[in-house]
């Protein structure tokens, strides 16, 4: 598992997953206030994801099209769609827990909290893990991952002052 996880780490799709997770925060965030149901909410996250996801894939055959002169090449896509899957892996994450409250295991007000929360600890630990790979010392790199978490809380702040 920690091989895994590690091979995750260096891979590209990590700043995707994150790009995916802020995503996924900003809609959670922007309808706790007037929540749908947990299935709907399941379904918004999961739908909002496919859409990003080809939304990524679309625009990078563009970019590569337009900047290259040349058609895409199926190794290319397939590094598209892998990090188009990242993004949606993120995006889509928070939808586990509409689920589990779909399922009446939990309610939707915990739902929501547990969305919020743990959007913002992937965001912080692949902040960490991003300082510490980098060279940063085990202070610095929680500094680090504390400070790209505060992304994420600054959106739940924003929420909150706006609503």
């Amino acid at each position: 598992m920690r091989a895994s996880v590690e091979q995750h780490l260096g891979s590209r799709q990590v700043g995707k997953v994150v790009y995916g997770s802020i995503i996924g925060l900003a809609l959670v965030v922007t309808l706790e206030s007037h929540p749908p149901s947990p299935a709907v909410m399941a379904v918004w996250l999961v739908g909002t994801a496919l859409a990003v996801g080809l939304a990524e894939v679309y625009s990078e055959v563009v970019g590569v099209e337009t900047r290259t002169r040349q058609p895409v090449t199926h190794r290319q896509m397939r590094h598209m769609i892998e990090d188009a899957g990242a993004v949606a892996f993120g995006v889509a994450f928070p939808a586990v827990f509409f689920l589990i409250s779909a399922l009446s295991v939990i309610d939707v007000a915990r739902a929501f909290q547990l969305a919020k929360w743990t959007g913002l600890g992937l965001i912080g630990f692949y902040g960490f893990w991003a300082a510490r790979f980098a060279g940063a010392a085990p202070l610095r790199a929680v500094v680090k991952g504390a400070g790209v978490a505060l992304v994420g809380a600054g959106l739940i702040a924003l929420k909150a002052l706006v609503h």
